[in-house]
């Protein structure tokens, strides 16, 4: 099977949908001329022209506030805001504006735009360019969003992003642009619906976007240990799929979860509210969570990969002892 990379999914996805519809465009800084900086948009600009494919200013909240006027007026725009740190410029549209007509109008007004957003540590880009604020974008009403963490999930989830009536924040994780998986098609993947990366049955691990590969890498490890450990993706955080992961957590009786988002207030918070509602009275532990530092990401090399929980961090948690 072809082996492709997250950065040529994404722009699969791009492409499949541009050419499928005439009102998709993609706006946002170096996303033409120059390709995007992670390359999911390199050639787009040559394929669709200036009309479709529009670099803008260095202005987030430009670019939110045009691709919310562009999705109410009939287009189904693409944004792009370089990195999800910045997104924080643009809350004002996306959150009191793109996440609230459809309501406000009582569904006369659809907002169906994508915004595209990097997050996350791992390349030395310091405090102001690796955060993770998921949690903030999944505590909105009106708001979808997804967090993939393979190739294959970025490809069908963006194409059925695109092809949503209602705004989507998309996380995509800078050390996952580069990491490859399997093509196996164009198919979109439904909205809402968690992934069993790996069965297992005596301990359930719930993790997101580039903490999927390493948990299971540890569950790789806890298998020689005699440890059969389930890995979810949930994908999306908001839908989330709670028949999954409760379905899982319900067999395995302990549950593990793991985000590089600080731990306060952060989505593994709501996910083990979720599990302990539900579960309270079926659980062996309590649920337990690894989660990044309360701290800004640090820009030393020395110091960054120790605030994001490790593989052996999550290999030490799934094999202590209950």
């Amino acid at each position: 099977m072809k082996m492709v990379t997250y950065a040529q999914a994404v722009r699969s996805a791009l492409i499949e949908e541009m050419d499928r519809d005439p009102s998709v465009v993609v706006l946002g800084e170096d996303v033409g001329t120059y390709g995007g900086v992670f390359t999911a948009t390199r050639s787009l600009l040559e394929r669709y022209g200036a009309d479709r494919v529009i670099d803008t200013p260095i202005s987030e909240a430009a670019i939110a506030g045009a691709a919310v006027g562009m999705a109410m007026c009939g287009l189904r725009p693409v944004a792009e805001i370089m990195y999800e740190d910045f997104v924080t410029i643009s809350l004002d549209q996306l959150v009191n504006n793109a996440a609230k007509m459809h309501y406000m109008f009582d569904g006369m007004v659809c907002v169906p735009l994508v915004l595209r957003t990097q997050c996350g540590s791992g390349r030395g880009s310091a405090a102001q360019h690796s955060q993770s604020l998921e949690s903030w974008f999944a505590h909105v009403p009106g708001l979808i969003v997804i967090m993939p963490s393979t190739p294959n999930d970025a490809r069908g989830l963006l194409k059925s992003a695109i092809r949503n009536d209602n705004p989507v924040i998309f996380i995509e994780h800078k050390m996952l642009y580069f990491t490859k998986g399997p093509d196996t098609g164009s198919e979109c993947l439904p909205i809402g619906k968690a992934d069993v990366k790996r069965v297992g049955s005596d301990i359930t691990v719930i993790a997101t976007s580039w903490m999927v590969g390493r948990a299971l890498e540890a569950a790789e490890l806890a298998a020689h240990e005699g440890v059969s450990v389930e890995v979810i993706d949930p994908r999306t955080l908001r839908p989330f799929d709670t028949e999954t992961v409760l379905a899982s957590v319900r067999k395995t009786r302990r549950a593990v979860i793991v985000h590089e988002a600080v731990r306060f207030c952060g989505i593994g918070a709501e996910i083990s509210a979720i599990i302990t509602e539900n579960l309270f009275h079926e659980l062996d532990m309590p649920v337990k969570r690894l989660c990044g530092s309360d701290v800004p990401i640090p820009y030393s090399a020395a110091l960054e990969p120790h605030v994001v929980p490790t593989v052996e961090d999550i290999h030490s948690a799934v094999t202590a002892p209950t």
